[in-house]
C-alpha cells in the first residue's frame, strides 16, 4: 500500500495515463511530462526491477544496466516492502508470460 491516499489531481495523471492509445502516444506523454534524465532513470528502475524478479544478483545487475547498488537496492526495497501489493511484479510476470514460446507455456 501507498503511505498516503492519492489526491484527486494524482488521480487524474493516473487516469490519463491509461487513457494513451498506444506505445507511440505514451512514449510522447512521458517526453513531455519528464526530463530526460527523469525518464532514464525511471527506465533504469523497471529494467532493474525485471532483473530482480528474474532472481538476478546484484553485481549482474549492475554489470547489465549500471544502476548503482543504492539504486538496486532501493527498487528491491520498494517493490518487496513498499510497493503497492507486488503489481510492479505481477505485470512483469505477466508480460514474460505473454512473450514466452506457446512451447514454453504449454510446459507450465
Amino acid at each position: 500500500m501507498t503511505t498516503s491516499e492519492p489526491t484527486p489531481r494524482s488521480l487524474a495523471l493516473y487516469e490519463t495515463i491509461l487513457k494513451l492509445k498506444d506505445i507511440d502516444e505514451c512514449c510522447r506523454f512521458f517526453e513531455d511530462l519528464c526530463t530526460p534524465v527523469e525518464l532514464r532513470a525511471m527506465e533504469l528502475r523497471f529494467n532493474v526491477a525485471v532483473y530482480l524478479q528474474q532472481g538476478l544478483v546484484y553485481l549482474d545487475i549492475l554489470d547489465k544496466t549500471g544502476a548503482s547498488s543504492a539504486t538496486i537496492s532501493r527498487v528491491r526495497h520498494s517493490m518487496l516492502d513498499h510497493g503497492a501489493g507486488g503489481v510492479m511484479r505481477e505485470i512483469i510476470l505477466r508480460e514474460e508470460l505473454n512473450q514466452s514460446s506457446p512451447k514454453e507455456r504449454e510446459g507450465d
